[in-house]
């Protein structure tokens, strides 16, 4: 008589090799993605060292891979997506930023979305790591109401929809702060005018002008176009990324209704989670509409998108700070 062996005594074995894997890839992950960082910066002040910026994008593409290394050995030792607590969450939302990145560069050989997405990536990952406890980090049995088919659909696409949103919302702040910067610059140039229209005679002060207007003619006039260019430049991909979070959002949100339905027995109960959901999704349509009307974009659109960052902070994490409502599962207790 033969004795069919249990899973968990065929696995047993593995268990310590998926457990240095992860470790190795995790550490592995977090220090590429902390050298990409210092290169980054080290790139903002020695732009003429463009070899280093070939090495932060090679450095990118090995953190995806060893995230996505992660996120494929935990799903083999537990059997189950890894989207079950909040540090796999939080893991997957850096893997998020990593492959939007990596789209980006694809689109854009310039990648205006890198500053962005990469410090993004190693804070989300740095805390994922090191602010949440050691036994968060350990993998445990699904309770029921995640015990669904809709886990990987509806979860995945929050967390996508999330780190669209959030880069598409940081550029849309990045936006204001270089629109605010240069209206304050007009500002003091105005007010300059005016005290020396009142100090100085006529024909003196437009001596003085046009000498001075010689001069620096083309320097503000490049400097300006620059403005210019960057400020589109952050529009327009503010735009689309977004867009594509605002799509993600919309899936994620009607198949976690069906979910609901499925194991709650109602499509939508106002549980704090789906609240805040609720509101973000509104915010970002708003977002949407803004686009439409040309009177409205720009700086209109800009600030209802940066609302949006902090709403999309509030659904995601703020919940869980709480823990509470259907979705306590995903909180730090």
């Amino acid at each position: 008589m033969y004795l069919i062996p249990d899973f968990n005594s065929v696995m047993g074995p593995f268990c310590m090799i998926f457990v240095t894997l992860e470790h190795i890839l995790t550490h592995l992950s977090f220090s590429i993605i902390s050298i990409v960082i210092t290169i980054h910066l080290m790139t903002l002040l020695i732009p003429e060292i463009r070899g280093l910026h070939n090495s932060s994008e090679k450095g990118i593409i090995v953190t995806f891979f060893s995230i996505t290394g992660l996120l494929v050995i935990r799903w083999i030792s537990s059997r189950h997506f890894p989207l079950s607590n909040l540090y796999e969450s939080l893991i997957f939302l850096s893997w998020s930023f990593s492959i939007i990145h990596m789209i980006s560069k694809i689109w854009n050989h310039k990648n205006d979305l890198s500053p962005i997405t990469a410090p993004s990536a190693i804070f989300t990952q740095g805390f994922a790591t090191s602010g949440l406890s050691s036994e968060m980090h350990q993998s445990s049995i699904l309770v029921p109401a995640l015990q669904s088919q809709w886990l990987m659909m509806h979860v995945s696409m929050m967390l996508l929809s999330y780190a669209a949103l959030l880069c598409g919302s940081l550029l849309s702040v990045a936006f204001l702060v270089i629109t605010f910067r240069n209206n304050i610059d007009i500002f003091c140039k105005s007010k300059i005018f005016l005290i020396k229209s009142f100090f100085f005679g006529k024909i003196e002060y437009w001596n003085e002008k046009k000498s001075v207007f010689n001069k620096y003619t083309s320097f503000l006039s490049f400097r300006n176009y620059y403005k210019y260019q960057l400020t589109q430049r952050l529009d327009y991909w503010g735009y689309r990324v977004i867009s594509l979070g605002f799509i993600f959002l919309t899936i994620g949100i009607l198949s976690g209704a069906v979910w609901a339905n499925e194991a709650w027995g109602s499509y939508w109960n106002w549980d704090p989670k789906e609240t805040w959901a609720f509101i973000t999704w509104t915010i970002f349509a708003i977002y949407s509409h803004t686009r439409t009307n040309q009177n409205l974009q720009g700086t209109n659109s800009a600030l209802v998108a940066s609302i949006g960052f902090l709403i999309i902070w509030i659904c995601y994490f703020g919940i869980n700070l709480l823990g509470i409502g259907l979705h306590s599962y995903g909180s730090f207790t």
